[in-house]
């Protein structure tokens, strides 16, 4: 499966604080839709869930009022 996001490892470099937090005008260049994206790539990756990935629905009950 070929991901759509790849970690660019020539893209990174060691800087100072001040310098790496300007990291925002990078955003703002994107699309709300790319940040979208990216943030759902993000969480995904860190909780492990891939696409095939159902929803468990023994976490939840509903009952009738």
């Amino acid at each position: 499966m070929e991901h759509k996001f790849r970690l660019d490892r020539s893209a990174f470099k060691a800087t100072n604080v001040k310098d790496a937090d300007n990291h925002v005008c990078d955003w703002k260049d994107k699309t709300p839709w790319q940040r979208l994206e990216a943030a759902w790539f993000l969480i995904n990756h860190a909780y492990g869930i891939d696409s095939k990935t159902k929803l468990d629905r023994t976490v939840f009950s509903k009952r009738k009022r």
